[in-house]
């Protein structure tokens, strides 16, 4: 059926699903017969992908370090300002991109953010000093801005409530497949072109490719999509009333009001939280592994993808248990707290484990126990829908990502001045367990059994 065959009429035909309160359960036959297709899913998986080569080349730089410090000569305290200043721009970006997501819609916003960041990426190659090499990331992060505030608006436009803990783990969960993945192909390219220079213009030539194919294939809604049939788009509108008759309707309400509410700032934090421990391993990981571990390219390469493909594992395995647990009659709310709570609490003791243990091999063992239980947070992703609606989910998302990325800032910078200052990496680490205990109490704070009123 065409996607103009399907367009809204000012009121229902004769005999569709939409004259019946019947919805038609996932995988089963509508009312007229028509099985479901599973655009919704197609295009989720697609999203992982595109948020996977956001982290491959973000974290390119992190895996390519011990090459590109001494080719331009960078001491600890200027590579922390180099790791640090991506997050500079794209968190200065997170609430603009919110908004631009909300008015225009998340389609070209993520599409065109892949093109952009895969040029920026190629263009890193020809970095000569520390200063152009700084700028260079700073252009990185403004145009990877919008893709993670944009995921976060398709999940609320295409999946019912009930899938959004899948929908948001798949879209995470690009982070630690592409933090896995790109230590093997980054270090792989580098080995078989024998430059960091040439691997960069590959991976970013091929970025741009599958931007320019998300932006064909990604629709903003359903009804938009010319392969979703007419089952599957009265699946998902018939949740979204069932979800907006629960709650507030309301249309655009901008950020403001959701400043009173201490589920938001729970939010904030402990996606604040979060990311300190995350993004301080995805910087300064490979350099620990090095320096402190005495790894080789290859063996980061290799210890790189089982640490974040531990992780990518982990937050697959997060949203099959919150949408089963939820699917067996458990609130938001207890499936929410526990879930998270319990992985905080291993991902402290997980970081504890390797300040206290020397032996390297163990400490990669821990650091992909942590990475397993820490990527359950990708389940934030579902809040800025469950708490702001369908219409602020941009909005929201945007400024919980802004949150997440002051640590992104500030995590590289003072890291780098702690193993300047002390040639140690243990402090480090304790600064990171300090990020899991924040992570930990934002998300017992969290408060999902109702939607945040804007009056």
């Amino acid at each position: 059926m065409s996607a103009s065959a399907r367009q809204p009429t000012s009121g229902p035909a004769p005999g569709s699903t939409r004259d019946t309160d019947v919805e038609t359960a996932p995988g089963s036959t509508s009312p007229t017969g028509d099985r479901p297709s599973r655009v919704r899913w197609t295009m989720f998986v697609l999203l992982l992908g595109v948020v996977a080569l956001n982290y491959i080349d973000r974290s390119s730089v992190s895996v390519a370090l011990p090459l590109i410090t001494k080719d331009l000569g960078l001491s600890k305290e200027t590579t922390g300002f180099v790791l640090s200043a991506f997050f500079w721009t794209y968190a200065l970006m997170q609430l603009p991109s919110g908004w631009l997501i909300d008015r225009f819609g998340a389609r070209f916003m993520a599409s065109g953010a892949c093109v952009g960041w895969g040029v920026v990426q190629a263009l890193t190659a020809g970095a000569t000093s520390a200063g152009s090499l700084l700028g260079l990331r700073l252009a990185l992060g403004a145009v990877e801005a919008p893709v993670m505030p944009a995921g976060g608006k398709l999940n609320a436009q295409w999946l019912p409530a009930r899938e959004r803990g899948r929908g948001a783990v798949l879209l995470d969960g690009g982070a630690p497949l592409g933090a896995a993945l790109g230590g093997v192909l980054i270090s792989g390219l580098i080995t078989w072109t024998g430059s960091w220079r040439v691997s960069f213009v590959i991976a970013g030539v091929l970025t741009s490719l599958v931007g320019l194919y998300a932006a064909w294939y990604i629709r903003n809604t359903p009804r938009e999509h010319p392969r979703v049939n007419e089952a599957e788009a009265t699946y998902i509108e018939q949740a979204h009333a069932e979800e907006d008759a629960q709650g507030e309707k309301g249309g655009r309400a901008g950020l403001l009001p959701y400043l009173k509410h201490r589920s938001f700032w729970a939010m904030c934090l402990g996606w604040m939280g979060f990311n300190g421990v995350f993004y301080g391993l995805l910087t300064w990981g490979p350099l620990y592994l090095s320096e402190a571990k005495g790894f080789d390219i290859k063996s980061i390469g290799w210890s790189t993808l089982a640490i974040f493909g531990a992780g990518f594992v982990g937050e697959l395995v997060g949203g099959w248990l919150s949408d089963r647990w939820q699917a067996r009659g458990a609130s938001i709310n207890t499936v929410m707290r526990t879930l998270l709570g319990a992985a905080g609490g291993v991902v402290v003791a997980g970081l504890l484990g390797v300040v206290l243990v020397p032996d390297a091999m163990t400490a990669v063992v821990l650091l992909s126990t942590v990475l397993f239980f820490l990527r359950w947070a990708g389940l934030y992703w579902s809040l800025p829908s469950i708490l702001a609606g369908r219409a602020n989910a941009g909005i929201v998302g945007g400024a919980m990502n802004l949150s997440g990325n002051i640590a992104g800032i500030v995590t590289p910078i003072v890291v780098g001045f702690i193993v300047g200052g002390t040639g140690s990496y243990t402090w480090a680490l304790l600064y990171f367990v300090g990020a899991g205990v924040l992570f930990t109490a934002s998300s017992l704070a969290l408060d999902c059994s109702r939607r945040l009123t804007t009056r």
